[in-house]
């Protein structure tokens, strides 16, 4: 049997368990064992572990900030009529090379694929809308009463170079509305992101609108920005990007490229009637709703399917990674990856970005009360009953917790003030005797004593 010396380097760790060629578990500061003939469990006692480059951990109190994040979205969306889809976390890779783009940074750079044992390639999603799409079809949700609304939520996955915002682990919001193309719809889907944003306190951002035409004006206005772009000494990389999708080189957020691009033709001056129709209704809507937009003529989301309606949501005091949410319309989505041809429209929106967001604000959307009630026992039989109280609380819908490990009443008390309980119990040898528990406020800190049999229904009143 091989092993690695306790206290070996993590580069000669490496080396050896390459050299082993079998499967693996490290065992940190434990015996080496062998099972059979396939796995190795190594002694090493001096390696750390962290996190992946670019995937962040939400721990406390920042997690109870996530959580707050995420369901304000996803209830926002439930409000509206959205009903929740959950998505597998990786797809068929054609799947995201047909529904994303194949000129998208997201398929020709930042995609995570490997192979299966099948020899099938497979790819973590990095995005949501061409699963959702795919699930539509696949189930035959198309077939029933449109438009199909469906909200989602978790990670995604995109390998980046990790900054501030930018993470290869990205935590997002999601809806889609499949199969009605109403300008209607396309508003309602833009001030649903406004009012979830507005639900977790942020007001320092801006709306970018804009609209990316239809099949009736692309191909004319393609020919005039890739002439426009010839024109221009531009990399190879970018021009060989303006040759696939001419659109995704005013996305290119380098000053000097954005420098050569100030004269670039505008799609918004060369829309299809129709187009220029329903983008209008689109912004008289968003005035009736109070929904404040700024229209921003080279706005183009980071994915080839997009079409119509398009918008994006910025807070400058991100700096370089301001976007934090967008999405807009997409025709012809689901006749590219085998469905009807029916239109759809939606958003993903960055719990990530947002708490950002909502740090530069000094905004708080989550509650800093982890639970209710807080317990605090002096004794094992205190304890014990107590113990029954606190079950009895939870039981009944009242979150609650306790002191354990037999602290005094002082370290106990200090619990419940990180806790941020509203009410705190004390059980001790006097009141066990008399029946009795204290109930103190620990926001005006007034006592006063309730019977243990009282005491749910005394709780339950006041919260």
């Amino acid at each position: 049997m091989n092993v690695v010396a306790a206290g070996a380097s993590p580069q000669s760790i490496a080396t050896s368990l390459r050299q082993l060629g079998h499967l693996w578990t490290d065992l940190h500061r434990g015996p080496a064992f062998s099972f059979g003939s396939r796995v190795r469990c190594l002694n090493v006692t001096d390696v750390s572990f962290s996190a992946p480059k670019g995937v962040p951990d939400y721990v406390p109190p920042v997690s109870r900030e996530f959580l707050a994040v995420r369901e304000t979205f996803t209830h926002e969306a439930q409000r509206a009529g959205f009903e929740h889809i959950e998505l597998p976390i990786f797809e068929d890779t054609h799947l995201f090379a047909r529904g994303v783009g194949e000129s998208t940074d997201v398929v020709t750079k930042e995609m995570y694929t490997f192979e299966d044992r099948g020899g099938r390639s497979v790819t973590l999603r990095p995005e949501g809308t061409a699963g959702v799409m795919r699930a539509v079809i696949e189930h035959n949700l198309d077939r029933g009463q449109l438009p199909v609304k469906l909200v989602y939520s978790g990670p995604f996955f995109r390998y980046e170079r990790p900054q501030a915002g930018r993470y290869r682990q990205l935590q997002q919001v999601g809806v889609e509305a499949i199969g009605v193309d109403d300008p209607a719809l396309d508003a309602e889907i833009i001030a649903l992101a406004d009012r979830c944003y507005k639900s977790v306190g942020l007001t320092g951002y801006r709306l970018d609108l804009s609209s990316l035409g239809d099949a009736e004006c692309r191909p004319a206005y393609r020919e005039k920005l890739q002439a426009f772009l010839r024109k221009l000494p531009l990399d190879e990389e970018t021009q060989r990007r303006a040759e696939i999708n001419p659109l995704r080189v005013l996305d290119d957020k380098r000053p000097e490229v954005q420098e050569m691009l100030v004269d670039a033709p505008l799609l918004l001056d060369h829309l299809s009637n129709s187009s220029r129709e329903h983008f209008e209704v689109v912004k008289g809507l968003l005035d009736d709703f109070g929904v404040s937009y700024t229209i921003n003529p080279k706005l183009v989301r980071g994915l080839d399917y997009y079409t119509k309606t398009c918008f994006e949501f910025v807070h400058e005091g991100l700096g370089a990674q301001s976007g934090i949410g967008g999405g807009g319309r997409y025709d012809g989505l689901m006749a590219q990856l085998g469905g009807q041809e029916l239109s759809g429209i939606g958003f993903g929106l960055g719990v990530d970005r947002t708490l950002l967001a909502l740090e530069a604000e000094g905004v708080s959307a989550g509650s800093p009360r982890r639970v209710d009630v807080y317990g605090v026992p002096l004794g094992s039989e205190a304890k014990r009953v107590l113990a029954g109280v606190v079950n009895n609380l939870r039981a009944a819908g009242v979150s609650t917790d306790m002191s354990y490990g037999d602290r005094g009443l002082k370290g106990a008390m200090k619990g419940a003030s990180r806790s941020g309980a509203r009410y705190c119990l004390v059980l001790g040898e006097q009141e066990l005797a008399d029946g009795n528990v204290a109930v103190r406020d620990m926001n005006n800190h007034e006592q006063e004593t309730v019977s243990l049999s009282a005491v749910q229904a005394f709780l339950e009143e006041r919260l």
